[in-house]
């Protein structure tokens, strides 16, 4: 970079966010998105905020920060947020708590339900889209009362740039590695770049079939905000998995108790194998099963 252009940029390399400023960039953040980031993120955090105050074409940190309050839109916001998240995931995915969903929650969960009744099934901070789509293929693979019941797929998360992908629903080799083969050929369709002259060559690319595509509903959701997760009441079964090590102990705890709010009496949470909820919030009991450990909600503040 010149020395022009570093002149340009007050946030060049060489600089980056002062003390004070970077205090008060990560402070909004944390409020308006839970996201909590710690000196250690320092340069992540200058470099991304660098590139989106020479985008806008703001001069100094006071006037990013004005146009990230009080834009109108929140265009601005969701731009930078998109940045700062890292979505990283494929298919089956920690799979003992999708083989603890079939084999023994969801049976548990109708016991007492007639057949008809709703399901409903929330994946937060679900990234590109791989963990709901595999909680619909364990579904339809391995739970035999599957078509007894109403189920409702859930899909948030807070980068909208990654629900566009997840509703396209398009996924390469790696995505795929821990997915059956008979699988990928029953609910995956290959695609390739198209070239000139109509050949098609490049890496395989695989589109996941319509059917999964549209039983999903995704929605951009920010947990931390009490106006976004209203609609989210009555879950039955709550997968959250390695989003809450992105926030401090504070927003735990707030995202526990907005979790036990969405959750219907006795319902689940599940949680990343590095996160436990006992650490976070005496809301929930734990429930051990054959391949899992999960959180219940007590019915009626009560033992389940």
């Amino acid at each position: 970079m010149s020395e022009s252009s570093d002149a340009a940029n007050p946030l060049s390399d060489s600089a980056g966010l002062s003390p004070e400023d970077y205090a008060t960039l990560c402070a909004f953040l944390r409020d308006r998105t839970g996201l909590s980031f710690t000196e250690a993120k320092r340069y992540f955090v200058d470099r991304r905020v660098a590139a989106r105050m020479q985008a806008v074409g703001t001069p100094d940190l006071r006037g990013y920060m004005n146009l990230l309050r009080f834009q109108a839109s929140g265009e601005e916001l969701q731009r930078l947020v998109n940045l700062m998240t890292v979505n990283e995931t494929y298919f089956f995915r920690e799979k003992y708590q999708l083989d603890c969903l079939v084999t023994s929650v969801l049976d548990e969960l109708v016991r007492n339900r007639p057949p008809g009744s709703r399901l409903r099934i929330w994946s937060a901070g679900c990234a590109t889209g791989e963990e709901p789509y595999s909680i619909a293929i364990m579904l339809l693979e391995h739970w035999k009362r599957v078509d007894e019941y109403e189920i409702e797929l859930l899909a948030s998360d807070i980068d909208s740039a990654v629900l566009d992908r997840a509703r396209e629903g398009v996924y390469d080799e790696r995505a795929l590695q821990g997915l059956p083969a008979h699988l990928r050929a029953k609910y995956f369709q290959p695609v390739r770049p198209p070239q000139p002259g109509g050949a098609a060559v490049g890496a395989p690319r695989w589109r996941i079939i319509e059917e999964l595509r549209e039983s999903v509903d995704f929605s951009l959701v920010n947990i931390a905000d009490p106006q976004q997760v209203r609609g989210f009441r009555g879950i039955d079964v709550i997968f959250c998995r390695n989003l809450l090590i992105y926030f401090d102990d504070l927003g735990r705890r707030e995202a526990a108790a907005m979790f036990y709010d969405a959750l219907a009496p006795n319902g689940f949470i599940c949680l990343g194998h590095s996160e436990s909820m006992s650490r976070m919030s005496s809301l929930f009991v734990p429930r051990r099963f054959p391949d899992a450990i999960l959180y219940q909600k007590p019915a009626d503040g009560g033992t389940p």
